[in-house]
């Protein structure tokens, strides 16, 4: 069965996952029946382990991008030579032509 286009990309649909996770988190938190020092205390958890989650894709991101920029140079230079050979070979056939 083929896949719908409802118009929304991948990472909006994550992003809306993500946020209602940590709204219902945070709800759940907020209604639960314990302490305020065992609420702050489970918060500040889940913001450190959050900020330690961000850091490695922040991380993976930086990996990605270091290679995709590594690629284009790659390409960019192997288009530099092709061009630049076919620029001689029309020089030369010019050259060539004008005797």
């Amino acid at each position: 069965m083929a896949a719908e286009d409802n118009g929304y990309s991948a990472g909006a649909i994550a992003f809306a996952f993500l946020a209602g996770a940590v709204i219902g988190a945070g709800a759940a938190l907020l209604l639960a029946p314990q302490t305020g020092a065992e609420t702050r205390k489970l918060l500040r958890t889940y913001a450190e382990k959050a900020e330690e989650e961000a850091l490695e894709k922040a991380k993976d991101a930086k990996v990605a991008l270091d290679k995709a920029i590594e690629q284009g140079r790659q390409f960019v230079n192997e288009k530099k030579t092709v061009l630049a050979a076919a620029f001689e070979a029309g020089k030369e056939a010019m050259r060539k032509g004008g005797t």
